[in-house]
């Protein structure tokens, strides 16, 4: 099935600049593929290594995501674009390649060890640059990394995050509020005093 001109509806599929080779990719062309594939594996590989934090694992979480987006492409509907369809497939992978390993905690049960942040504290407002928070998001336990990874930096929201993380809705509330608690404290403990927005 392929999604040509022909089949889309303005507001309803998602404007694919590459649309050509995707087209190509559904007649399963070699040559397509591996375009595609240089257009969007640097991106991929980013975001699985911002999951696993571990370069060999995110490469084969990245290679493995787009051996298995070629074989399901005619499940690929054209309502998010290609690139936010390719990368659901990098993080499912990235995030098992976690629970494999064993390097995860319960979703359910690592919230613990939290340490409560009054009202003031808890909704303040502090800027910090972008790689000491990342700097510091390597220090939390797997489950928080994630959920912070998918809403500040790859821009889910929180019912995508409950999908992405097999958890409920508001789950991924909780588990995002107190994973911005304790990141807050590990960034005040390193003295950070600079410039991107927590919220």
């Amino acid at each position: 099935m392929s999604l040509n001109k022909n089949d889309k509806n303005l507001g309803e599929k998602a404007l694919n600049i590459h649309q050509e080779l995707i087209d190509a990719c559904f007649e399963n062309n070699q040559k397509a593929q591996f375009d595609i594939y240089k257009l969007y594996y640097k991106a991929m590989y980013n975001c699985a290594f911002r999951i696993i934090n571990n370069q060999m694992e995110a490469e084969d979480v990245m290679q493995e995501a787009f051996l298995d987006a070629f074989r399901k492409i005619n499940q690929y509907d054209g309502t998010a674009t290609f690139g936010a369809w390719l990368k659901r497939i990098v993080i499912n992978k990235s995030i098992d390649s976690l629970k494999k390993s064993k390097n995860m905690e319960s979703l359910e049960t690592v919230e613990k060890e939290i340490t409560e942040l009054d009202d003031e504290d808890y909704l303040e407002v502090i800027s910090y640059k972008i790689d000491e928070i990342q700097k510091c998001m390597d220090e939390l336990p797997e489950a928080y990394k994630i959920v912070l990874s998918l809403y500040l930096i790859e821009g889910y929201d929180h019912q995508e995050i409950a999908e992405i993380m097999d958890i409920s809705y508001n789950a991924t509330r909780t588990k995002y509020s107190r994973a911005r608690q304790k990141l807050l404290l590990l960034l005040k403990k390193s003295n950070i005093t600079n410039t991107v927005n927590l919220n």
